[in-house]
């Protein structure tokens, strides 16, 4: 596009930063507000058949596969796109914020993929934001090297992980940039911004712009994505399927619905992931009303329930009936110093990754580089010098309606640790949140949003049903508020529980928490 064409304005409502200019150029802005233009409309009304679709459900309107989608389920013979360059091994994938230390880990790690998380993994501040695309674009140009002032050298190696971006979700907005008076969807700035400036440049070093989709919940947001898509490569003059995306399957909805978002984007799709903890709290959030949903704490959730085995069983199944990549949750241990304890965590991750690879997923994700070794282990064991097994279709597997929502077989109350735990992993993730900080190691796990959405939902939940009372949540709260005030002396304690209070005490679930915190944010910016 030359500046002839710039009309589509989007103004920068925040100061610019060094090297802001290199992102935040007049052609990117113009082409985000092409983006805006064409598709906020449809955003917008899809947001509002979300809170159409979470009335139908709280009021007992059954969740099946769609009857109006079932020819799509019975044709055979559609496929999507064959893998990409650099996509076709992903055994190991590792997951973080697009920071610049930790882009230069992950890059190295061995992992075969990095998917930088501008979602649950960053808090997106502005200056994280821009940082965020200046690391993408600096890994690209393989200029991301540096020295910190201890003199910790950071050097990018020579066969670098696949690059995948994960956007912020439908729901968010992003309020540092505005289009015709309304906040630009933070979805679009994300992918814009790295679609314009990175496509072209990864095509040029043999790979291509891909991307992780999160949170959808149907197939007509899989289908705008998919229109994006075709609109942006069109923009660019690139060629229609450079684009690929995997979609989280991390809600509920979305997985009654994962053959038809296969065939929504199947001319851009590189397959489906199981999204294990978002996937909880959605399953509390839309049913959190019902007693038959109440869980009991998040450590005995495990991924061999029945509704799980369920759940990620159809999507092996889905995936490898289409030629899609089927790919793993996520391995949160952080291994700790002490021998033991490191031995312990790496037989954890073995021992899921062993369940993955066996049931036919293709790869896995990891949140630490010591857990890289385990998983490729794991998965090397399984496919040998195969670079996948989509060919393991899965014929055994048949999952109805009922499997997936049969979660009564493990429902029960939580214990006073488990409530404790929550509101701990709660409070001090929303700390670190609001100080800018989107991934946490909290009791030998990193913490992200989605578990922080688990943890409050959950404390939620429990009130609800009155399994646990207002008053042991209050005493808890104290409890671990002053811990947390002794911890960090400079968190600001008091916000912190308010937030807690907010989204999890109320008499109505907060969807999320991250707008509320990211509005907060903003006050706390402007004073």
């Amino acid at each position: 596009m030359s500046t002839r064409e710039l009309t589509h304005h989007v103004r920068v409502l925040a100061p610019r930063a060094d090297r802001h200019d290199e992102i935040l150029t007049p052609a990117a802005l113009d082409f985000i507000g092409r983006l805006v233009a064409e598709f906020e409309p449809r955003r917008r009304e899809l947001l509002k058949e979300r809170k159409r679709q979470a009335l139908r459900l709280a009021a007992g309107a059954p969740l099946d596969f769609p009857m109006v989608t079932s020819a799509v389920r019975a044709d055979p013979d559609w496929r999507v796109a064959p893998p990409a360059p650099g996509l076709t091994d992903r055994r190991v994938e590792i997951t973080g914020p697009p920071e610049r230390r930790m882009a230069v880990h992950a890059l190295n790690s061995g992992a075969r993929v990095w998917m930088a998380d501008f979602e649950d993994a960053t808090a997106p501040t502005w200056a994280n934001v821009i940082a965020g695309q200046l690391t993408l674009l600096d890994a690209i140009e393989r200029r991301i090297d540096f020295t910190t002032e201890d003199g910790r050298e950071y050097r990018l190696g020579d066969d670098p992980a696949t690059i995948v971006v994960r956007p912020r979700g439908w729901h968010l907005d992003e309020e540092h940039l505005e289009f015709d008076g309304r906040p630009v969807p933070a979805a679009l700035v994300d992918f814009g911004l790295y679609f314009f400036h990175c496509a072209q440049r990864q095509i040029d070093a043999g790979h291509g712009p891909y991307f992780y989709l999160p949170k959808l919940e149907n197939r007509y947001e899989a289908r705008l994505w998919n229109d994006i898509f075709v609109r942006a490569q069109d923009l660019l003059d690139i060629p229609r399927g450079t684009v690929r995306a995997t979609v989280l399957i991390e809600t509920i909805t979305a997985a009654f619905e994962m053959e038809e978002i296969l065939y929504e984007l199947r001319e851009h799709s590189a397959g489906l992931n199981a999204g294990r903890w978002d996937y909880l709290f959605s399953l509390i959030k839309t049913f959190g009303h019902r007693t038959d949903f109440l869980l009991p704490d998040r450590a005995k959730v495990t991924m061999t329930a029945p509704f799980m085995r369920a759940y990620t069983e159809l999507l092996v199944r889905t995936c490898h009936q289409r030629g899609a990549h089927a790919i793993g949750g996520m391995a949160a241990q952080v291994p700790g110093r002490e021998p033991e304890a490191r031995e312990a965590a790496f037989a954890k991750v073995r021992l899921d990754k062993e369940r993955e690879a066996e049931d036919g997923f293709d790869g896995s994700w990891v949140a630490h580089p010591a857990l890289v070794p385990v998983c490729r282990e794991v998965f090397d064991g399984v496919l040998g010098e195969r670079p996948h097994q989509l060919d393991f279709t899965r014929d055994d597997v048949a999952v109805t309606a009922a499997d997936l929502l049969s979660v009564r077989r493990i429902s029960g109350p939580p214990t006073e640790e488990g409530v404790r735990t929550n509101v701990a992993v709660a409070l001090r993730y929303f700390a670190a949140w609001l100080r800018g900080q989107g991934a946490v190691a909290l009791y030998g796990l990193m913490e992200d949003a989605a578990t922080a959405e688990i943890a409050r939902v959950q404390v939620w939940q429990w009130l609800r049903h009155r399994v646990i009372d207002r008053e042991t949540v209050l005493r808890l709260l104290d409890e671990e508020t002053a811990a947390l005030g002794a911890e960090y002396p400079f968190a600001p304690v008091d916000e912190v529980r308010a937030l807690f209070e907010r989204t999890a005490m109320a008499m109505e679930l907060p969807l999320f928490f991250t707008p509320d915190a990211y509005a907060r944010h903003l006050v706390r910016r402007a004073d």
